[in-house]
């Protein structure tokens, strides 16, 4: 009987050692990285290139309760990830309960910055907004960098949630926030321990454009100002991206169309997204979160990149999602 055990796990660990290196020479052999991108419920994922590698940085999409660390997601052609498990958790921001959500990333004199918001605050009596975190490395593990939140006070009706954080062609770095239909755009202290009011003595200027939700994203091409936004509900089939064209971060900004939608035969609420352009070029990527067909709890959501063009006029294409994802694109 011993014998027959024996032979039995011996013939199971060689099976296994057979089909490691088969499951290995797959991983390598992907043409594209497919959609989704990485294995999970994942959404608002921030893209960012580090040292010549591509970082994801998505919500944990689960109940709120359970929303209490953040994964990334490396790599060095868009095809091939790395996981990089809690590289911020509540053990290292006491202040936060739940609600973890949309870390903004960005990179400062060698350390490393996460935005993001917590405990889904209702009013302004309530602890919580957005918070920052710093490590010594974009894999983090990202601890407290405040001790409380940069922005705790519901102002001009947006929520303290949805931070991004967009750096100017002189140096200025800006957060632009809000969710309940609201944006505002703030300056940023050079330490990012703060914010400072504008010239004209203004410290939270609202910048909210016709349909916008959630989620905004800014970035310039060619002297433009881009702004792009989510609309619709989060939990819904109707969760979209939009954007809007300006001469300056302050707009304004002027709805031109709806760039990122469902697709009935690949996925819904396709929403909540960042941008990626390949340095020194104009190859362009939008990472987004989507919903798979077959799900319908609104937390289930996956984290999926395609290609993001222009037309000749600056306008930005309707994207096509897709199932195949994008082919590998490494950084020289």
């Amino acid at each position: 009987m011993k014998k027959s055990i024996y032979k039995m796990l011996l013939a199971t660990a060689l099976v296994a050692a057979m089909a490691a290196p088969a499951q290995h020479a797959l991983a390598q052999d992907k043409k594209t990285s497919g959609n989704p991108v990485v294995e999970g419920w994942y959404a608002d994922p921030e893209a960012k290139i580090f040292n010549k590698q591509y970082w994801l940085y998505p919500t944990y999409s689960a109940k709120y309760d359970e929303q209490v660390f953040m994964d990334a997601f490396s790599s060095p052609d868009l095809v091939h990830w790395t996981k990089h498990p809690r590289v911020l958790d509540t053990s290292g921001v006491k202040w936060v309960r739940r609600a973890l959500w949309a870390p903004a990333v960005t990179e400062k004199d060698g350390k490393y910055y996460i935005f993001f918001g917590a405990n889904d605050i209702q009013n302004n009596n309530e602890k919580g907004g957005i918070g920052v975190a710093v490590a010594d490395n974009p894999a983090g593990p990202f601890k407290d960098y405040l001790g409380k939140p940069l922005v705790d006070q519901i102002i001009n009706k947006a929520q303290p949630i949805d931070q991004f954080v967009f750096k100017d062609d002189d140096g200025q770095y800006y957060m632009i926030y809000g969710g309940w239909g609201q944006c505002n755009i703030v300056k940023l202290k050079a330490d990012f321990t703060g914010v400072v009011p504008f010239e004209d003595g203004v410290t939270y200027k609202k910048i909210t454009p016709e349909g916008y939700v959630e989620g905004p994203v800014m970035f310039k091409r060619k002297g433009k100002y881009y702004f792009m936004w989510s609309e619709g509900g989060w939990t819904g089939p109707d969760y979209r991206v939009a954007y809007a064209v300006g001469d300056s971060p302050f707009g304004p900004f002027k709805r031109i169309a709806t760039v990122l939608k469902q697709d009935a035969g690949i996925a819904t609420g396709a929403g909540h997204h960042s941008v990626i352009n390949v340095p020194g070029t104009d190859e362009w990527y939008i990472v987004y979160h989507r919903r798979p067909l077959t799900e319908t709890d609104g937390n289930h959501r996956v984290m999926c990149i395609d290609k993001m063009y222009f037309d000749k006029d600056g306008m930005i294409q309707p994207v096509k999602i897709t199932n195949e994802g994008v082919t590998a694109r490494k950084i020289k």
